[in-house]
């Protein structure tokens, strides 16, 4: 005869989900020295507007020339948002597949309070031109696009990850 187990109880991600997971060179997707490399920082905001000191961001992508095989790059950088935002130093991907995605970064956050990661993209600016014609983009309602295109800031871009309320960060079910 079968016994009926009863189920596990949910559990959330955070609060502690970095330690031990942060590496010295967990930011780095590419090594420092990588010519045309920039820093991508933001912070993590919850319902309030308040920074999330406790989350992880990871990072992965594609290098420049389109090529999913990375060359010998990272392509994939975590950081850890204690200073009270997080920062992954990498280069500008290219287009992905046959150059039908934009340019993109797909990144997932780990916090307090969430029961699993969330997944959003980076979009670039200077890639504008790709995002009408960008499969993923494009089922994003027009008036939320915003939430996902980083934003040009001194050696790198901002982009902040709003994890609920106004302006929240479009997030992808994957």
């Amino acid at each position: 005869m079968m016994t009926s187990l009863r189920s596990t109880p949910s559990q959330t991600v955070g609060p502690f989900l970095h330690i031990g997971l942060i590496r010295d060179d967990g930011p780095f997707a590419v090594p420092a020295e990588t010519p045309g490399a920039v820093w991508i920082r933001g912070r993590v905001l919850d319902g309030a507007g308040t920074a999330i000191d406790d989350a992880m961001v990871e990072t992965w992508q594609v290098d420049p020339g389109s090529d999913e095989s990375s060359c010998g790059r990272r392509g994939f950088a975590r950081s850890d948002t204690r200073s009270g935002s997080y920062g992954i130093y990498t280069v500008v991907p290219g287009p992905v597949g046959e150059g039908e995605q934009a340019p993109h970064l797909d990144m997932s956050v780990f916090a307090r309070g969430l029961l699993h990661r969330v997944v959003t993209r980076v979009y670039f600016p200077e890639h504008a031109e790709r995002h009408p014609s960008d499969p993923v983009l494009a089922t994003v309602p027009p008036e939320r696009r915003d939430t996902l295109i980083a934003v040009r800031d001194g050696d790198g871009y901002l982009f902040d990850v709003r994890l609920q309320g106004d302006r929240e960060t479009v997030f992808f079910d994957v």
